[in-house]
């Protein structure tokens, strides 16, 4: 076993570090301390393991069914899941042993392919106080908002800490069987910012806090694209769905699902209720979903921003893209591209497949295809009727959806060759 791991490569890792999460959740979920009103088949343990790791938050069965024990295996398994195994593993070896070793540096550092390897012990010193400090602030706030909402002390409490890990983990898992449809909004704000905080990602925060600290710092071209189209997909999301309902849906709902729609799978309100402009809207904000290095899922915010400005740039007859006076080079261009048509590929296969399989409507198969590439959670209420064969499309697609397209190609890959021979220029008309 030592072996095979030592052959892998980081993505390679990554992957197997998943399926094997994923298969450890299904055999938690059987077992005999765990218990569901409705009772839980291997597929439905399955299907609940894969949406809690890859934090999507689609569920087949009620999470209120499961017991105590049932949901604290979802908490760990989205927890889990968020912060990624091997992340997760080295974060606890730098806290117990003092050090990491310069493999696990390596590894996290060719994941994060813009970051140092001087850099990752700093990283991973971070990720564990900034995620544990963040649901534990969140927990409280949320433990206020349900206190205020007629729940006991003990309740509120564990609901608080339940729905900030899911928040923060933007995985969107939900005691409550109508998500958090008529809860006051202390709960809905907090868990709407937990959102944005575990959406924008680490190194983004990480570079903020050190922003606070010397104000001379200048941000790097990834935070100030992941705020700008952070702030532009929330603002035009809110206010596309005020105007699409025609004001039958309040400033704060309509905040709520802007940010949510972006992998978290919370709701406040009944989407089966909502104009199709709103469920185009929410299917784009879904599409594009978080960003790099975060919690959430989709193509993320900086290639559809780096495609965005590629295809404005070419209106304009430019032969380079420059946002913040810094040229974007032509290879993430290229992977930019790829990564949106490779999900786009996928995601119509797995529409296709619901649609042949499934006595669904093409919106219904298209909205639950979505939320499961973009690792969202939000459903128009179809997910307990699939068949197993549906449900398999959804967890293949959810797995997908977390670890990437590209994490699947170069998963093949062993070595990057590098073109010595360059062939004349050709023209295509």
């Amino acid at each position: 076993m030592k072996f095979l791991l030592n052959k892998l490569n980081p993505w390679q890792y990554l992957i197997l570090s998943f399926l094997i999460l994923i298969f450890t959740g299904t055999l938690l979920l059987k077992l005999p301390l765990v218990k569901h009103q409705a009772g839980l088949s291997w597929i439905d343990a399955f299907f609940t393991s894969t949406s809690a790791v890859c934090v999507t938050g689609l569920t087949c069965v009620p999470t209120s069914g499961f017991n105590v024990f049932g949901q604290l295996i979802i908490l760990f398994l989205m927890q889990a899941g968020a912060i990624g195994i091997m992340t997760l593993t080295s974060s606890f070896l730098l806290i117990l042993k003092g050090n990491v070793g310069l493999k696990h540096r390596l590894f996290f550092s060719k994941m994060q392919e813009n970051l140092d390897l001087s850099d990752a012990r700093i990283v991973l010193q971070n990720i564990l106080k900034i995620t544990f400090i963040t649901e534990l602030i969140g927990a409280i706030l949320l433990s206020i908002g349900f206190v205020l909402q007629g729940l006991s002390i003990n309740k509120a409490i564990y609901y608080g800490i339940f729905h900030s890990v899911s928040a923060f983990c933007n995985a969107g898992f939900s005691i409550f069987d109508s998500s958090l449809t008529g809860m006051n909004d202390l709960i809905k704000y907090t868990i709407g910012f937990l959102i944005i905080i575990g959406g924008i990602g680490y190194f983004v925060i990480i570079e903020l806090m050190e922003y606070k600290k010397n104000s001379k710092r200048i941000l790097s071209l990834h935070t100030k694209i992941v705020l700008l189209s952070t702030f532009i997909l929330i603002i035009v999301g809110t206010l596309g769905i005020m105007l699409f309902e025609n004001g039958k849906i309040n400033f704060t709902d309509s905040f709520f699902q802007s940010v949510t729609a972006r992998t978290a799978g919370f709701n406040t309100i009944d989407l089966n209720n909502l104009h199709y402009s709103s469920i185009f809207i929410l299917l784009i904000l879904m599409f594009i979903g978080a960003s790099p290095g975060s919690t959430g899922g989709g193509v993320k915010t900086t290639n559809f921003f780096v495609v965005v400005s590629s295809i404005f740039s070419v209106l304009k007859g430019k032969t380079e893209v420059v946002l913040f006076k810094r040229r974007i080079p032509e290879t993430y261009i290229l992977k930019a591209f790829a990564t949106i048509i490779i999900y786009f590929v996928i995601l119509s296969t797995g529409i296709i497949l619901l649609l042949q399989d499934e006595d669904l409507i093409f919106e219904q198969a298209l909205f639950e295809s979505v939320s499961a590439i973009g690792t969202v959670g939000l459903s128009l209420g179809i997910t307990p009727l699939l068949s197993p064969f549906g449900k398999i499309v959804i967890i293949a697609l959810m797995f997908i959806g977390r670890v990437g397209p590209s994490s699947l190609a170069l998963a093949t890959l062993f070595n990057r060759k590098k073109i010595k021979i360059k062939y004349p220029e050709g023209t295509i008309y």
